[in-house]
């Protein structure tokens, strides 16, 4: 069987003080690990504030700048890469996807930050000075809780990260337009899992809609209202997410990731693929090979 894109797990990494969590200074743990700097995804939640240093990253095929009081935060399941051009330097935190579910009654509550939405234009921003030197006190907190030796409290490491998020939160500017009903919320929060555990088999906005007992203009309606686009574009940009990941992995041929992806054929894969990307798969391919982070 041909090897995808690699997928770290949490365990792959030197523990914090228990499997379900790392906590180390970005420089230590960029030259530890020097493979992370290529095209790779996680398992687990991951997120790293930059203090030093200049470059590239890209999450998910958008690339962004690295530079001081810049914070990115990923999702389970992205691909992520790093191009530094001066030494960085920082704090990296990475967390299992259970981790807080001996604290939170609500699983779903990590969901109501922005920047954990998955979408790389709300996970990626620059930080005031006050916001950075706030953070910066929590990050200094959670490593010096992680040297008690007989002490140590998860808990209140978990307290730590959670007001961190609200920190970051309250100051991204990612602020919501609208007030949006717990109903409403329910429905598009399901909608979006749905997408992601059928994006390969179910295709339509109606397929979805009569999962969720609403009509596909009920549907289609919210989408637009809520998240700006249609309930056919939210499904159509996760198989094309899908193929993108799938085809920087070279040991795959387009037709294999075709099968993969549900369609009929290879020539059905490269339309879609055009119509929606505006290159063909193999052009996409060579082209990141070439420039993964775009021409200057």
């Amino acid at each position: 069987m041909k090897s995808l894109i690699p997928v770290y797990d949490i365990q792959n990494f030197s523990e914090y003080k228990n499997d379900g969590i790392l906590v180390s200074r970005f420089g230590h743990y960029s030259k530890q690990h020097h493979h992370l700097h290529s095209a790779h995804r996680h398992s687990f939640y991951h997120f790293v504030f930059f203090t030093k240093g200049t470059g590239k990253q890209q999450i998910d095929f958008k690339t962004f700048d690295v530079k001081p009081n810049l914070i990115y935060f990923m999702i389970p399941g992205q691909v992520h890469s790093w191009n530094f051009d001066s030494e960085p330097d920082g704090y990296l935190i990475n967390f299992s996807t259970s981790y807080f579910s001996s604290l939170l009654l609500k699983q779903e509550y990590l969901s109501n930050f922005t920047f954990f939405s998955g979408k790389p234009e709300q996970q990626v921003f620059e930080l005031d000075a006050q916001t950075s030197e706030n953070i910066t006190t929590i990050f200094e907190a959670i490593l010096k809780e992680g040297e008690q030796a007989n002490n140590f409290n998860d808990d209140l490491v978990k307290v730590l990260l959670l007001q961190l998020f609200i920190a970051v939160d309250r100051t991204s500017n990612l602020t919501k337009n609208k007030e949006i009903n717990p109903y409403n919320h329910t429905i598009l929060k399901n909608f979006q899992h749905l997408i992601e555990e059928n994006f390969t088999k179910l295709r339509l906005p109606k397929q979805y809609a009569e999962l969720l007992y609403i009509t596909p203009n009920h549907l289609n309606a919210l989408c637009n209202d809520f998240l700006g686009t249609s309930a056919g574009k939210l499904i159509r940009d996760r198989i094309i997410l899908e193929a993108k990941r799938l085809l920087i992995n070279l040991d795959l041929r387009v037709v294999e990731i075709a099968e993969k992806l549900n369609f009929e054929d290879q020539s059905y894969f490269v339309k879609f693929f055009k119509k929606y990307e505006g290159t063909t798969p193999d052009r996409f391919r060579k082209q990141y090979l070439t420039t993964p982070y775009g021409t200057e």
